[in-house]
């Protein structure tokens, strides 16, 4: 059979580009064997729209799964249920549980994973005694009758990979389930997801504080929590301050420095001298005060949503630097091509007129404590060093803002500023004929699908 004897697609689950990139990536193997996109951005701003873009090449308007919708439009075939047809056999191996059956995005997949099921969890009363005071849907479900049932079981088990390491466990299951298909002459697809660059952000093989001082720490300690909470869309002021902003943005860098190099290794020992296609990304990164926003939801800016992506070809010959900016849910269509599955759409390796990044976000509810100013959806692209956003409220206002594109790693970000009234960038701004067209229907069916969610 043609194309790629196993495919291994690695999501390290919020992992900003310019964390990623500030000490020059560190990963030897990966970078000298790779085709790295530089220009690269998500669909999404949080998991389940951005791994979802990923498994369906969709944009979120078109499969439907948002922070108000949640699943995702059934009649789409995913990338595993089309590689399943394909000949490969399918795997999840996943530390986040967004990624499963709750949202749907288990469908095609052989067997998924679950792998903090499948670890020995450490500080087990304090990890559940920290759950139920840091997320709020399991402060409901513990007051409630479904505590009583075990509902809350799985919210648990999962919160094991908040605190502590499980990459080493899921690099095993990929090895250990990649060999014994090849033994018997079968082929593979593997999805993982990585949590250890994901809020709380691992910066030890078990959860630790990086602050000095008790009183530090304590400050550090509610920073997380009021992160973790989205407590600015409530209160409509941030209690994290810059100084502890800047601290959890480098617990994200502390993490990554930890993984790159197991990640590389293992990346060297999925590729060197084997006939297999490895894809590395993130699904969108995290935001440490940017454009006024803390944490990943809801935002359409650079930092949320620039990721690295790395694509280590099966034939050994595509090394290499693309700057062209592309959107990363072209992975499912290039994918699918390498594996000898027809497939209509753009590719990453395309500079062609419709292959910009396109980003959504959707309001979140929170229980309908987000206040008012926050409740809009909103659409984002880019042409050339400016972004465009498309702000839709709940009470049907709307308008136009632009920003620049950040000028390098890790500098301030340009907050948007509203256009003058009547301005239209899609039709004053874009040249492309191909590209106009392109940007006025995805824009139709943005403003038709959010006019449908409207609460």
């Amino acid at each position: 059979m043609p194309g790629p004897r196993n495919i291994i697609l690695l999501v390290v689950d919020s992992l900003r580009y310019d964390v990623a990139m500030k000490q020059g990536l560190r990963m030897p193997y990966t970078q000298a064997n790779a085709i790295q996109f530089s220009g690269a951005r998500s669909a999404g701003c949080w998991t389940l729209p951005a791994t979802t873009s990923l498994f369906t090449g969709k944009m979120p308007h078109e499969h439907g799964a948002t922070s108000q919708t949640r699943g995702f439009r059934p009649e789409l075939p995913t990338l595993a249920e089309r590689l399943k047809a394909a000949g490969y056999n399918t795997y999840q191996c996943t530390a986040n549980i967004a990624t499963t059956n709750i949202f749907g995005l288990d469908r095609g997949f052989d067997q998924v994973h679950r792998i903090y099921e499948h670890v020995t969890p450490k500080f087990r009363k304090l990890l559940n005694i920290a759950l139920m005071l840091g997320k709020p849907r399991v402060r409901k479900l513990v007051l409630s009758r479904d505590f009583m049932f075990q509902r809350l079981a799985e919210d648990f088990r999962m919160g094991i990979a908040w605190a502590q390491n499980t990459y080493p466990d899921t690099f095993d299951f990929a090895r250990r389930t990649i060999a014994e298909n090849e033994a018997k002459g079968e082929r593979t697809f593997m999805f993982l997801n990585l949590m250890e660059a994901h809020f709380p952000y691992h910066v030890a093989p078990t959860f630790k504080l990086t602050a000095e001082g008790l009183l530090d720490k304590v400050r550090e300690s509610m920073g997380l929590f009021h992160t973790l909470n989205q407590t600015f869309l409530k209160k409509g002021y941030s209690p994290v301050k810059p100084r502890i902003e800047a601290l959890l943005k480098g617990r994200q860098e502390k993490s990554w420095n930890l993984l790159c190099n197991p990640l590389d290794e293992f990346i060297r020992e999925m590729h060197q001298d084997k006939n297999n296609l490895v894809v590395f990304c993130s699904d969108h990164g995290d935001n440490f005060g940017e454009q006024d926003w803390v944490y990943h939801f809801s935002n359409v800016n650079d930092s949320g949503n620039r990721v690295p992506l790395l694509w280590l070809d099966h034939e050994h010959q595509k090394v290499g630097e693309k700057n062209h900016l592309v959107s990363s849910r072209y992975i499912y269509h290039d994918i699918l091509r390498a594996a000898g599955v027809a497939v209509e759409g753009d590719s990453l390796f395309s500079e062609s007129p419709t292959n910009l990044p396109m980003l959504q976000s959707y309001w979140y509810n929170n229980d309908n404590k987000t206040l008012p100013q926050y409740r809009y959806n909103q659409l984002c692209f880019i042409q050339g060093q400016d972004r465009f956003v498309y702000r839709d409220d709940v009470n049907r206002h709307y308008r136009w803002l632009h920003a620049k594109v950040a000028e390098g790693l890790g500098q301030t970000e340009p907050h948007f500023q509203a256009v003058e009234a009547g301005f239209n960038p899609i039709e004053e701004v874009v040249a492309d004929a191909q590209r106009k067209a392109y940007l006025q229907q995805a824009f139709s069916e943005f403003k038709q699908f959010s006019d449908s969610i409207r609460k």
